[in-house]
């Protein structure tokens, strides 16, 4: 079993021992998500470290997005209890990146492809997209990009 699953699995134990809703929640959540992901297609796998935070990161956006869906709709509650998720999904991810480093990404790969014009965008991405492997989110990749391409 990789070891980022079954840290998540013994945090969910300890977060149930200790009556801890919001991180139990999340951490079933994830754990859900996780195996839903292990059985689909066409056979059965184990997920590495890798998949597992891509998951993890994916479900992290969808309580921002849902955070603010309901701050949007004036539910307060809902959206407090979103955000709460969100941070105990974080701890499981790595560090994002501040954006003077995404920038220094961003201009390596420039450099690196030869890249000119907004055009080349798809180009860079294709560049840049594993170095930054889950540590930013892709559309602030993606403005990163398109701000030094412009410029």
């Amino acid at each position: 079993m990789p070891a980022l699953k079954q840290r998540i699995r013994e945090d969910l134990t300890a977060a149930m021992k200790a009556r801890d809703e919001t991180k139990t929640r999340a951490l079933r959540m994830a754990l859900t998500s996780i195996g839903n992901e292990e059985v689909a297609g066409k056979s059965a796998r184990e997920l590495d470290d890798a998949e597992i935070v891509k998951i993890l990161a994916r479900e992290a956006k969808r309580r921002r997005e849902a955070a603010e869906a309901f701050a949007g709709a004036g539910r307060a509650e809902q959206a407090a209890a979103e955000r709460a998720e969100e941070a105990v999904l974080a701890g499981y991810l790595p560090a994002q990146l501040d954006d003077a480093e995404l920038a220094a990404l961003v201009a390596e790969a420039i450099s690196e492809t030869g890249a000119a014009g907004p055009q080349a965008m798809g180009q860079v991405m294709k560049a840049v997209t594993p170095r930054v492997a889950g540590r930013a989110e892709g559309s602030r990749v993606a403005a990163a990009v398109r701000q030094q391409l412009a410029g």
